[in-house]
């Protein structure tokens, strides 16, 4: 029996917007799919290899002291296309946050949405590493 790491994977990446309505079609928008779950204020999508869950929900809800503007950790979600995907998001309204930057192995780059969430995107061989030996 392995023992599990205390981190085990993305559970769920909250996202608040001032304008649920709005982020939760602009996400549509974006991602191709809708939300599986829907209540007033939040709504959930399922994406990716793992069905991580990205969560959009009403600013209303956030924590008390929660930053308004930007800042802290950038998740980095993977892509396979890392400049067409960027291209994608700021053609539907997002911001240059991060450009395009190769770390030798990996490349990054990040935008803020149109709601003030800072979105990471990468290139990530070691991902994909990971994804086939899970597979096989």
């Amino acid at each position: 029996m392995t023992k599990s790491h205390i981190l085990r994977g993305l559970a769920t990446i909250s996202f608040y917007a001032a304008d649920h309505e709005a982020a939760k079609k602009w996400y549509t928008e974006f991602l191709g799919i809708e939300p599986y779950f829907n209540v007033p204020g939040y709504s959930e999508f399922r994406v990716g290899d793992y069905q991580h869950e990205l969560g959009i929900i009403d600013s209303a809800f956030a924590p008390d002291g929660a930053i308004k503007t930007p800042a802290g950790a950038i998740a980095y979600w993977h892509v396979d296309d890392l400049e067409t995907t960027l291209d994608k998001l700021i053609s539907i309204g997002a911001t240059a946050y991060q450009p395009i930057t190769n770390y030798g192995s990996f490349v990054t780059a990040s935008v803020i949405d149109p709601f003030g969430n800072i979105l990471g995107i990468m290139t990530n061989p070691h991902y994909l590493e990971i994804l086939r030996q899970i597979n096989q």
